[in-house]
């Protein structure tokens, strides 16, 4: 485990799979979900080289199908630690023969994190290292503790985003799956999202067309105690239904799952980027805590 601290935040990050592990403030108080596997096994992970999923796990490059699961391999991959000081860590994932079973291309993926005062940067930076052209998605999927929530109760939260118009969602299914047609984003009214258990029957909500650029999770007296600013295509908000989980999480995503129906090539996919050789992507979100 790898350890960032200062005056008001300790944050605690681990190689494998390059996943936040903790984030708590100078009182010891936790904001980043535990990973209760009764609720769902996992922090933070990163979304590389999908997002959500590709259709019965199926895919094709250059008409050669490939097999990956749900957000890919980099959540369960072991990085390398690059460098490392008081305030900033590095780590890296390199395409491998392993690697190239799932996904056929050369890449580098290096994750960083920079504790600057009560702030989280996570940096995303895919280099192509292979001689042709690759596609890919990244994402983030952090998970935060619904604040004033006591053990056994009913979920009930609030999170305030920076756009109080009417907005739209994909049309998502209990299944997971969802199309590409849109949805009125009933679940937020001028601005401000109230959550409960019911909120998830339809899985995760899905807001694509960079309608919002920030999520703030307030508690009970209106006070935001978590902030993630993205500047993403997608930003998900997603709990697990029927299990009044005490965590919600908000995900800045460059993608997206197959549509219902989707049979193309892989980079045909919606919401895919691209890289030429030797081409880079970069780009960042940020939690605030407090």
């Amino acid at each position: 485990m790898i350890e960032l601290k200062n005056d008001l935040l300790t944050v605690i990050v681990s190689e494998k799979g390059a996943e936040l592990q903790s984030i708590k403030d100078a009182n010891g108080k936790e904001y980043l979900w535990q990973a209760d596997p009764k609720y769902w096994g996992r922090r933070s992970p990163i979304l590389f080289p999908i997002v959500c999923s590709v259709n019965n796990e199926t895919y094709r490059v250059d008409g050669k199908e490939y097999h990956l699961p749900r957000h890919g391999f980099a959540r369960d991959a072991e990085f390398t630690l690059i460098s490392k000081s008081d305030r900033k860590v590095t780590l890296a994932l390199e395409s491998s023969e392993k690697t190239k079973e799932l996904y056929p291309y050369d890449f580098t993926l290096s994750i960083s994190y920079v504790l600057d005062d009560n702030k989280i940067g996570v940096i995303w930076h895919v280099h192509n290292t292979d001689t042709r052209e690759i596609h890919f998605q990244i994402g983030g999927h952090p998970a935060f503790n619904v604040p004033d929530m006591k053990p056994g109760a009913d979920q009930q939260g609030r999170i305030r985003l920076d756009n109080a118009d009417p907005m739209d969602a994909l049309h998502s299914y209990p299944d997971s799956s969802h199309e590409m047609d849109e949805v009125p984003f009933v679940e937020a009214e001028d601005g401000m999202m109230e959550f409960s258990n019911n909120t998830w029957r339809n899985d995760s909500i899905k807001v694509h067309k960079c309608q919002l650029h920030r999520a703030e999770l307030l508690n009970k007296a209106g006070v935001a105690e978590v902030t993630v600013e993205f500047r993403t295509p997608v930003v998900a908000f997603w709990s697990p239904y029927g299990k009044q989980a005490p965590f919600v999480c908000i995900e800045p995503w460059y993608g997206i799952g197959d549509p219902r129906g989707f049979d193309g090539e892989f980079k045909d996919k919606p919401l895919m980027n691209h890289l030429l050789p030797g081409a880079s992507f970069m780009s960042k979100y940020t939690i605030t805590i407090g």
